[in-house]
Parts: C-alpha cells; structure tokens; sequence
C-alpha cells in the first residue's frame, strides 16, 4: 500500500512542498492523455482517507469518484493534458510529459520536488525523482492516479455522447473489441489519435 515514505525522503515538511504526478491514457486509441500533479498534507487527510488511496486500476469506478470528490476539497491539484493532434505531432511519451509539466506548473502552489509515476521524467522547473509503479508505492502519487483517470473518463464519456458508436463511456478509448469493430465500421474521429495502429489503417474520417 502507498504511503509517505517517498515525501518524506524527497524532504516534505511543513514549509517544503512535494507533489505526486501521475497520468492517465496512455494506452487508448482515441482522446487526451491527462496528468495530474497533486501536493497533500498529511495533517489534513484523514486516516479513512488515507487508506483508501491506492494505485487508480485496483479501484472500482464508484470507489475512484468518491475518492476523488474527498481529494478535490483536501488537496491542492492540477489537472493537464495533451490533445490527440499533440501526441501524434511529438509521440505519446513526449506528449506524456507535456501534460505532466502542464500540471505541475498549474498547482496553486509551486512544490519543492516532484515524485513521478514511471522511470523517464519530465522536464520540471523543480526536482524530481522517478518511481516505478509509484501509485502503489507514494500517497501523493496515487492521488494523482485517481484525480487523472476519474476526469479522464468524464472526458470520454462526453466525447461519447458526440461520438456515439465507439462505446467510449465504456472503454475510455481503448482498443477493445467494439471500438475496433466501429473503427473499421465507421471509420475515425477527429479524436482518434492517428499515429497509432489500427487507426492509422483507418484513416477515413467519418465523423
């Protein structure tokens, strides 16, 4: 289970700030790709808190938006991404880290250390230490995790209500076995990144 154990060692006290980073939509098809960057305090979050936050994907959706809901009125965070067109102009990994910078520099408060989920990080105007699977590992960094994917699925479950035959509400993008079939069905969206296989073999833009 995550705890502080990585704040503590990137200095986090009282009058030294550390945020967690994470992302979400990596993987899919279509959409954004969304960062979060999140600083907590531990004398503010609640114990009952505290032990739910874990790694977003070992979560149910209802879990994640209750979570959530509690962390938008304790933490201070930033929500960021980077656009299908973006991520097909720079790839996925740099568009990754566009959106993690745009987080980080979004937060209402300027942190002293950045603890980034994976092992490539971005270019900050802070520190920062990289840490593999750090949604499982860093408090900070699964707040990000669960702010990430429950704004990112609200993202997708709009654009489906404009796209309607993708399933987006369900599969957030990603290449399931009915997005497929509407892809060779119906063709791409504007929201289909283009750069990825087998959307670039379908490239007729129907919709």
């Amino acid at each position: 289970m995550p705890d502080w154990s990585h704040e503590l060692a990137a200095g986090l006290a009282p009058d030294r700030l550390v945020c967690g980073v994470d992302e979400v939509g990596r993987g899919p098809l279509a959409g954004p790709v969304i960062a979060c960057a999140v600083i907590l305090d531990p004398a503010r979050l609640p114990p009952s808190l505290e032990r739910r936050l874990d790694d977003s994907k070992k979560l149910s959706a209802a879990a994640r938006v209750d979570i959530a809901a509690a962390l938008q009125e304790l933490a201070i965070f930033a929500l960021a991404g980077a656009s299908p067109a973006e991520i097909d102009a720079i790839n996925i990994l740099q568009a990754t880290h566009l959106a993690m910078r745009r987080a980080v520099e979004a937060l209402a408060r300027k942190p002293d250390h950045a603890l980034i989920d994976g092992n490539r990080p971005p270019v900050l105007a802070c520190p920062s230490t990289c840490i593999v699977k750090g949604d499982g590992k860093s408090l900070s960094i699964a707040a990000a995790s669960i702010l990430a994917k429950v704004e990112r699925d609200k993202i997708m479950s709009q654009l489906a209500t404009v796209h309607t035959v993708y399933g987006w509400e369900r599969n957030a993008g990603y290449p399931t076995a009915e997005h497929l079939a509407a892809i060779r069905t119906h063709g791409i969206t504007p929201q289909h990144r283009r750069s990825f296989r087998p959307v670039s073999e379908n490239i007729t833009i129907t919709n």
